[in-house]
């Protein structure tokens, strides 16, 4: 329980840096996703869950 707390908490500082120092980047990437195709979104997103897995299989030995 620790563990997955303590990936919330760096998960929502990332964010937070991400929304105090490129806000308008953020409001044109939001302004853009309509724009790329579903199938571009999904592999995106399976490829960032894939990353983030091997990444805490990788840490956690």
């Amino acid at each position: 329980m620790d563990d997955l707390l303590a990936g919330i908490a760096i998960f929502m500082i990332i964010e937070g840096l991400a929304y105090a120092l490129a806000p308008r980047f953020l409001v044109r990437m939001a302004r853009l996703l309509p724009q790329i195709p579903e199938d571009q979104l999904r592999l995106l997103g399976l490829t960032a869950i894939t990353t983030g897995v091997a990444i805490a299989w990788w840490i956690r030995g």
